[in-house]
């Protein structure tokens, strides 16, 4: 039987920890280790990017990891998988081998391209299908030390290496699917090891300066997520779960390679800091590919009024009527204000007897979200509300982006293998496809007997992590107790998250049940507007709507607490 191939991670965004490189590769055996940099406002910044220099639109940050890390690699047998490339990965591939020859090595580099769509979408800044990983596993094949690509699925950057190791072919779709779900729990770093998990108290040690993750894919597809002996963080059934849930959506989850179902994963602790992955079962891939676009939507501009003290509803209702009046002559395309009641009664300090007002404007041009706000807030400065402050003064209009997905035919996409030596093999589009189709939902278990219940915070129950699609928002729930499930599973419906996430009321919120995981997966569509590029809310990417559900006072039974 081949070897469990080690697959390590080093990054879960551009702007992710710069030592990780440096430390997956010395903290322990690997053999392969991957980089994730394309969140989707990173494709309109390398978007942007490009517009400057034409020769930029890669992530330019893991070649500065690179330095330091490449000589590393060669020397412990460690290849590199990435899709820093970006937008740009032939670019990125060049400046690795001049990199190379620089620092005096001898490496072989690789790149995967065909993703860029943007020619056939006019407008878009950027328009980049979502490829899967037999291109990296061509790549690697051929004997590529480090493989760079463009926009790929998170979790190819996995799965194209464990094919090209175990030699998997396109329909072996339950092994396929088993590394889907590895590269997923692996795709966003940290996440994985106790970063940002609901019960961060009860890591061993805190967080502190959590390990990055990898997982040892064995041939049939399991795998076990671990990290580094002796770096901080944990991995558990929680923290694993919570990655799990990480922006998904119902029991299929779909990608260019395979669909894997995440109702038929188990996971069973393996020992310290160890978590297998089992049972996952997959299915042909869907016939389309997801392609992700990005465009300049205009400007935006915004002020924070701090209002301190007595009468802060009335404090807002005066100075919103005064700059709907001073802009009344030229009003932005869209205008959203916000009152956050941080202030307190009777406070000790002026800060915590100051609540926050905050206008946010849109517009095609700028001027009407910069000169034209700024002058409007500035001359209310003596002629206001008592105390009138604003947090910074009003600057020039910022562009922002809009993310939107599409879909294409998987043959309508040329994706291309370049392998070390130059030679331009393609990579075909998978034979059979099948059309998704949401899966029927699952039996619940019996409701629990009744008795007393206390009113307390959801969270004391339950653990909760969310995340953002465009602009839609997930948040994946789960008991952490079998005798917390059925409460969970009968209390939380689709109309009571409504209730908790009152922004939710008026939008569709489907709830998906995966029984296995004892979780619910809520997909709120329109949350978030046009994406994290247009901030559309106070928390842009809902990376925070989890904790604030799990802070919603419920009646929790007694028998659970």
């Amino acid at each position: 039987m081949t070897a469990p191939l080690r697959i390590g991670n080093a990054s879960g965004f551009y702007g992710d920890r710069f030592d990780a490189l440096r430390e997956m590769l010395t903290g322990g055996e690997l053999d392969v280790l991957t980089g994730d940099y394309l969140a989707e406002l990173t494709m309109l910044i390398l978007g942007r990017d490009r517009l400057k220099d034409p020769r930029a639109g890669y992530a330019r940050t893991f070649l500065r990891q690179l330095e330091e890390g490449l000589g590393l690699a060669l020397e412990r047998g460690v290849r590199i998988v990435t899709n820093a490339g970006g937008l740009n990965p032939a670019g990125l591939a060049d400046a690795v081998r001049e990199l190379a020859r620089r620092l005096g090595l001898s490496v072989r580099v690789a790149h995967v391209e065909g993703d860029d769509l943007t020619a056939a979408h006019p407008g878009s800044l950027t328009a980049h299908a979502y490829l899967g990983g037999f291109g990296i596993a061509a790549c690697l094949t051929a004997g590529a030390d480090v493989v760079v690509t463009g926009r790929v699925t998170d979790a190819a950057l996995v799965t194209g290496p464990a094919a090209a190791h175990f030699g998997w072919r396109p329909g072996d779709h339950d092994r396929l699917a088993g590394a889907v779900v590895a590269g997923h729990v692996l795709e966003c770093g940290t996440q994985a090891t106790g970063g940002n998990y609901a019960f961060f108290g009860e890591i061993p040690g805190g967080i502190g300066h959590p390990g990055f993750p990898l997982a040892e894919i064995h041939e049939d597809g399991t795998a076990v997520v671990t990290k580094h002996p002796g770096t901080g963080g944990a991995v558990d059934i929680g923290t694993v779960t919570a990655q799990l849930l990480y922006e998904t959506g119902g029991a299929r989850y779909p990608g260019p390679d395979v669909t894997a179902r995440l109702d038929t994963v188990r996971l069973v602790r393996d020992g310290a800091d160890r978590v297998r992955i089992e049972g996952v079962r997959g299915e042909a891939p869907p016939p389309t590919l997801k392609v992700g676009r990005t465009r300049l939507g205009g400007f935006r501009g915004e002020v924070v009024f701090v209002l301190t003290g007595l009468d802060i509803e009335a404090k807002a209702d005066l100075v919103r009527a005064q700059m709907t009046d001073a802009l009344a002559p030229s009003p932005p395309a869209q205008t959203r204000w916000e009152l956050v009641r941080t202030d307190r009664p009777d406070a000790p300090t002026e800060e915590t007897a100051s609540a926050l007002l905050r206008l946010v404007v849109r517009d095609p041009e700028e001027h009407v979200v910069g000169r034209s706000l700024g002058a409007a807030a500035v001359e209310l400065a003596l002629a206001s509300y008592p105390g009138f402050h604003v947090l910074a003064p009003p600057g020039k209009g910022a562009p922002y982006g809009v993310f939107e997905a599409g879909w294409v035919p998987q043959e309508d996409v040329r994706q291309i293998a370049v392998l070390p030596g130059g030679e331009r093999r393609p990579v075909p589009p998978p034979a059979g496809t099948r059309a998704l189709a949401a899966v029927p939902e699952p039996g619940l278990p019996a409701p629990p007997p009744a008795g007393p219940v206390r009113r307390a915070p959801l969270g004391l129950v339950a653990g909760a992590r969310s995340g953002d699609k465009g602009g839609d928002a997930n948040v994946g729930v789960w008991a952490r107790t079998d005798d917390a499930w059925p409460w969970l599973a009968h209390t939380l419906t689709a109309d009571r998250f409504r209730e908790l996430v009152p922004e939710s009321r008026e939008l569709p919120v489907t709830r998906h049940v995966l029984p296995r995981l004892r979780a619910l997966n809520f997909v709120v569509e329109g949350l978030l507007g046009d994406g994290v590029a247009a901030r559309h809310r106070f928390d842009p990417q809902a990376k925070a709507l989890g904790e604030w559900l799990r802070a919603r006072h419920l009646d929790l039974p007694e028998a659970l607490l």
